[in-house]
């Protein structure tokens, strides 16, 4: 079969009427009941790769979430740090102030019981000498009370005169 025939070549028509006779290949046809398969697989295919792309989406959301509620739980445990701790500041300034106070007040008593003391041996050192007795006495301080002994002495008479006067500490 060559293939240098021309159309006015014998040869030619007969070629051309051999390839007439030779059947041609049936087209490729879908059988009309593979459409509504083929249209299932289609669906299901949009289907997953819809559902992958939500499940990607809910995955990076879950993910932000979880961030936030984090820097959220971090921030609310700064701040209850910070309150816990200035409750403490403020509380322990409580303390100092009232020990303050409470040793200024014991403070101004044993000044004022130590003043008394003084006048008391003033009036009888005074005394002494006008009656031609005698003033003796003593004090002994301890942190908790003030210990007074004193012995007068007019002529033969004695007086003596024992107190303890305690001072107002809270233990």
């Amino acid at each position: 079969m060559g293939s240098n025939c021309s159309k006015s070549d014998p040869d030619y028509d007969a070629l051309e009427k051999e390839r007439q006779k030779k059947p041609r290949p049936p087209e490729m046809k879908k059988p009309p009941d593979n459409e509504p398969i083929a249209i299932k697989i289609q669906a299901w295919w949009r289907g997953a790769l819809v559902r992958r792309t939500l499940l990607h989406a809910v995955l990076r959301a879950s993910i932000i979430q979880r961030w936030w509620r984090q820097t959220i739980a971090k921030l609310l445990e700064k701040r209850r740090r910070a309150a816990l701790l200035c409750h403490a500041l403020q509380a322990q300034a409580a303390v100092k102030l009232q020990s303050w106070v409470r040793m200024w007040r014991i403070h101004l008593r044993y000044c004022r019981l130590l003043h008394a003391a003084r006048i008391i041996q003033i009036y009888w050192r005074c005394h002494s000498c006008h009656t031609r007795g005698f003033f003796h006495g003593s004090y002994e301080l301890t942190a908790s009370q003030l210990e007074l002994e004193l012995e007068i002495f007019l002529g033969s008479q004695i007086c003596r005169i024992t107190d303890c006067i305690p001072f107002p500490i809270k233990n």
